[in-house]
């Protein structure tokens, strides 16, 4: 069931003369810096530019026809597109909208909340009637749009914190604990982490610290980890888990942040003929399909991430006004016993 947090009133957008009044200058010298017209002195444009920035302010590029009609555009920024995570999530959002008049226009930030910041400044000048975006962490300046905004906001994946307006997801950190005592009952006790560089993944450190939490309660802790320098990728777990065992061949199962490096994972046992679940555990997290239809399928998480978006959606088309409770929507993860754990 949803759960509501009371949520302060957000205060009047600010306007074109409010960037003008805080900066000093004339709002026909603000508008020349807001539209990149003619030129201005250096020192002008950053004070123009530091008032924007502290006031929240956002230029309406929509036609002023599109705004007092009500805008039919949803903004969704995703973190990437290279794998079916974020797909499923936006096939659960498009199914959601197929018989709507809104429409979704996406933008995608690499888990970097700069770029996260940069598109959603460019997006909200289009005056969306939404916003969704994945996870609770924004940069300081785009939490600010998101609050002051006269929009609906749905932060998706992850629950562990205080939304904006909606958060539809999971506990990540609640998946990890989970995990650590899946594998514990299971038997397992020399425990490896493969992963990739998380630096701004923060649902993945989510999950690692509720796995340390778990194996802390059991008496446990990891008895190595190796950190993959690039991104996530099935390579990038296959050579993680490689050097894993080369240091440390005595580990008796080994959880992966995500199923495409638990894919490599095994892939690195068919190739180095290590026995999967007879002489190591493989554990991933998403419950991808490949990993399902693998001839031993992988132990892992299953995260819901069609329903998640589905109901996002759903939830903001029920008002355009925001209101005055936060909702929290729990989705919830099962854990897939698989052959490999």
């Amino acid at each position: 069931m949803p759960r509501k947090r009371n949520a302060h009133r957000s205060p009047d957008m600010p306007t074109l003369a409010d960037v003008a009044r805080l900066a000093g200058v004339s709002e026909i010298t603000a508008s020349r810096v807001v539209r990149v017209q003619g030129p201005i002195a250096d020192s002008t444009r950053a004070r123009v530019l530091t008032a924007i920035a502290e006031l929240g302010y956002i230029p309406n590029r929509a036609a002023g026809s599109l705004a007092s009609a009500g805008s039919t555009l949803m903004s969704v920024l995703l973190p990437s597109l290279s794998n079916i995570v974020f797909p499923d999530v936006l096939r659960g959002i498009h199914t959601a909208l197929t018989e709507t008049a809104f429409q979704p226009v996406i933008g995608v930030t690499d888990y970097d909340p700069l770029i996260e910041e940069r598109i959603l400044v460019s997006f909200l000048a289009w005056q969306p009637a939404a916003v969704i975006l994945a996870g609770l962490h924004h940069t300081p300046t785009a939490r600010r749009h998101l609050e002051h905004g006269r929009f609906r906001v749905a932060e998706l994946m992850d629950i562990d914190g205080e939304p904006v307006d909606i958060a539809v997801g999971m506990s990540h950190r609640q998946a990890g604990y989970e995990t650590g005592k899946h594998l514990i009952q299971r038997g397992y006790r020399r425990f490896g982490y493969a992963r990739h560089n998380v630096t701004t993944d923060d649902r993945a450190s989510a999950r690692y610290e509720g796995l340390c939490s778990a194996l802390q309660e059991a008496g446990l802790s990891l008895v190595a980890e190796h950190c993959y320098p690039d991104a996530s990728s099935t390579r990038a777990g296959r050579d993680a888990l490689a050097i894993l065992l080369a240091a440390h061949p005595d580990l008796d199962v080994v959880v992966f942040p995500n199923d495409d490096m638990a894919m490599g994972g095994i892939f690195h046992c068919m190739h180095a003929g290590i026995a999967v679940k007879e002489k190591l555990g493989i554990f991933g997290f998403n419950g991808l399909d490949i990993g399902q239809a693998m001839p031993m399928p992988l132990s892992t998480i299953l995260s819901k991430r069609f329903l998640i978006g589905k109901t996002a959606a759903e939830k903001l088309l029920e008002s355009r006004e925001r209101p005055a409770e936060k909702t929290i929507i729990n989705t919830g993860f099962d854990i897939i016993e698989g052959a490999t754990a």
